[in-house]
Parts: C-alpha cells; sequence; structure tokens
C-alpha cells in the first residue's frame, strides 16, 4: 500500500513538471468601487475524502459585484493546492487576481477567507505520499469518515479583518514574502473545469448579486461546485455590528471595535445574575464609612475606643531593653472615641434632689431590775 502510494504521488509530481508553465492572470477593472466585506459563514461538510475547500469571494459582472459561493473541489492531480484570488488596488483602479492550482500557496493579498486561509499560507491540511491529511480544527467532516486527519489551532491575527482587498485606502497592508514571490513563479493551472462553471452560474444568480443581497448572500456556500439548492448550501450569518471574521465564531468583543460604553438599558455583562456591585447599599439602610446624623459613625458603640494597631518594632521596646516599662494611668471606661467622630454634647445636668431627714433615734432600752429591787436614778435598789 505504501508503495502504490509513493508511486501514485511521484506520477503527480511527473505530471506537474510537465505542465506549462500558466502566469496568473490579472482582470482588470476600471472601478473605484471597493468590493464589499466577505460575509460571515459555517463551512459546509465535506462531500467525499480527497476533495479541498475553495473559499467564497466577491467577483465583478455588468451587474456590479456578485458573491461567488466557498464550495468544495476535487484537485485536477494529486500534490496540488488551492491558491485563492484576490482584489489588489493597483494605479487607482481594482485589479483581480486569478486563483491558480500549485504545489505551494501563493501570496493571495493577505485576506483572511477563513476555513485555514488565514492572510498567508494554508493551514486546512496538506499532502503526505499522495493522500491529503486535514485538520479537522478548521475543516467540517460533517457524517464523513476521514482516515488521515491531525489538529492544529488556527490563531487569528490581531487586526485581521473582513476586508476583502489588498492595499489602497482601507484594504490590508500584506506584502508577498521571499517564499511566495517563488511560488508565484512555479508552474500552475488554472481553475478546474467545475470551478469555472460554478463561477459562471454565480453571475447569472440575481440574489448573489451584492446590491440585492447587501453584502449577505443566501447561498454563502455549498458542499459541490454548481450546487445552489438542497443540502449542503449554507447561508450567511448576520453579524452585527459587521466585523466577525468568516470561518470563526465571535467570543465576545468584535474585532477592530472600540468600546463605547454601555446602552441604556443594558446590564453589565461581568455580572451574575443576582448580583450586587460592591459598595452597593440597600435601599432604607445606611452606609457605615459616613457619619450618622447627630456627628457618631455608624456601626460604632458610642464611647468605644478604637484600638490602635502597633508594628512589631513599637511593641514592648522598653521591655526589650530590660527597663521597667513605665506605668500608664488609667482611662475611663469607654477609651477615647474616634479621632473622625464628632463629641457628643454632654447631657443636661440633673437638678438637684434634696435628701430626706434621717428618722429620729430611738432611745436605748434600760435594763430590767432583778426581783425584789426597785429601779432607782441610782441604779436598783
Amino acid at each position: 500500500m505504501q508503495r502504490f502510494r509513493l508511486v501514485l504521488w511521484l506520477l503527480s509530481a511527473l505530471a506537474v513538471l510537465a505542465m506549462p508553465v500558466i502566469p496568473s492572470k490579472a482582470q482588470i477593472i476600471t472601478i473605484t468601487i471597493a468590493p464589499p466585506e466577505l460575509p460571515v459563514y459555517e463551512q459546509p461538510a465535506i462531500p467525499d475524502p480527497g476533495y479541498l475547500w475553495s473559499p467564497g469571494y466577491w467577483a465583478y459582472g455588468p451587474d456590479g459585484y456578485f458573491w461567488v459561493p466557498g464550495t468544495w473541489v476535487l484537485p485536477p492531480t494529486v500534490g496540488l493546492l488551492w491558491t485563492p484570488g484576490y482584489w489588489g488596488w493597483r494605479d487607482g483602479i481594482y485589479v483581480w487576481n486569478e486563483g491558480y492550482w500549485g504545489p505551494h500557496i501563493g501570496f493571495y493579498g493577505g485576506v483572511y477567507y477563513g476555513f485555514g486561509y488565514d492572510g498567508v499560507g494554508y493551514e486546512g491540511g496538506y499532502w503526505n505520499n499522495g493522500v491529503f491529511t486535514y485538520n479537522r480544527a478548521v475543516n467540517n467532516f460533517g457524517s464523513v469518515v476521514i482516515a488521515n486527519v491531525y489538529e492544529k489551532t488556527v490563531i487569528v491575527e490581531p487586526g485581521a479583518t473582513r476586508v476583502s482587498f489588498n492595499g489602497g485606502t482601507g484594504g490590508t497592508p500584506a506584502q508577498p514574502t521571499p517564499q511566495q514571490e517563488a511560488a508565484a513563479h512555479e508552474r500552475h493551472i488554472a481553475a478546474t473545469p467545475a470551478q469555472i462553471q460554478h463561477v459562471q452560474m454565480a453571475s447569472t444568480n440575481k440574489a448573489l448579486l451584492a446590491s440585492a443581497n447587501h453584502g449577505q448572500p443566501a447561498i454563502a456556500a455549498t458542499a459541490k461546485p454548481g450546487v445552489f439548492s438542497g443540502k449542503g448550501v449554507v447561508a450567511a450569518r448576520e453579524v452585527k455590528p459587521a466585523t466577525a471574521l468568516p470561518g470563526t465564531k465571535p467570543t465576545g468583543a468584535p474585532m477592530g471595535t472600540k468600546p463605547t460604553g454601555m446602552a441604556p438599558g443594558t446590564k453589565p455583562t461581568g455580572m451574575a445574575p443576582g448580583t450586587k456591585p460592591i459598595g452597593a447599599v440597600e435601599p432604607g439602610t445606611k452606609p457605615t464609612n459616613v457619619l450618622a446624623p447627630g456627628g457618631k459613625p455608624t456601626g460604632v458603640t458610642p464611647g468605644t475606643a478604637v484600638p490602635e494597631k502597633k508594628g512589631p518594632a513599637e511593641k514592648d521596646h522598653a521591655t526589650l531593653k530590660g527597663e521597667t516599662p513605665p506605668k500608664t494611668e488609667a482611662k475611663p471606661r469607654g477609651g477615647t472615641p474616634p479621632p473622625h467622630a464628632v463629641q457628643p454634647s454632654p447631657p443636661a445636668a440633673a437638678a438637684a434632689v434634696k435628701p430626706p431627714p434621717p428618722p429620729p433615734a430611738k432611745p436605748a432600752a434600760k435594763p430590767a431590775c432583778p426581783p425584789g429591787k426597785t429601779m432607782t436614778p441610782a441604779g436598783c435598789k
């Protein structure tokens, strides 16, 4: 099996070398209107193993810009990859640079087409001994069983946008790298007949005109070229504001936007339902960090001393030196009120009340005389 794959790969390589060199074609459009932003859509499931993804783009016709849906296509031969076309601003006009098949991914204007085409190169998969290996992180397999897969997360570069052209005002600032320049001079194959028919069908569909769909085509992607109805057709997703990227799911603030505050009636998104902001005061309660009417701080019992914290250097410094610590005078019970508290006014002095006179003293009891004796002033006789 391995030998068969190796032979198949060698035959494919020889076929590529035998192909004539087809330079990239540039379709000159004398128009100063920039193409619309790329719509946001989901990728339909791959129809069968061996298909490669061709991203959607805005083409131009007699009635203006129209959307060419992204689709799964079969490469013309084993070992080739699809470099998508792109719009470029040149000398005051927009120029369309055709896509092509080749052994390496070339320059496509730094446009973020999504699904592995993140502006530079292709992260959707690679050829390995005549068999294409797919990155499950950016390809939708659906229910199709794909044997050769791997997983590599594609990081969206900061500043990536949905702009669909390179150069000029508002376009991507990307420039070809030396590797992309070399790929541009390799032997290429133009779009396959299925791809060409796909574009022709899109050009005759009035619903795909930008003037009709306002940048959100109902047929944003298809499972196979030229199949614009039925299962496998995906519509563009509405995005507000329109700053999300194709092939990605929004996970927070849209890229390229600046926070403008909270709209009236909205609630903070960082709080769980039923929670209160820190420092919130319940209705009918008084804050504990302000003085209550009358000058007394709430939460502090009147007359209660507020202890002062001492650091380690201040604690029992006299005892550490072997000296007898000085005696401190006893303070009245209750201590000194906090310095920020307003001293309450002393209570009014109570009216003086004259104590009642003591009861008269009772005379001391006289001792009794023995029988036969009579009490006289001089005693018993």
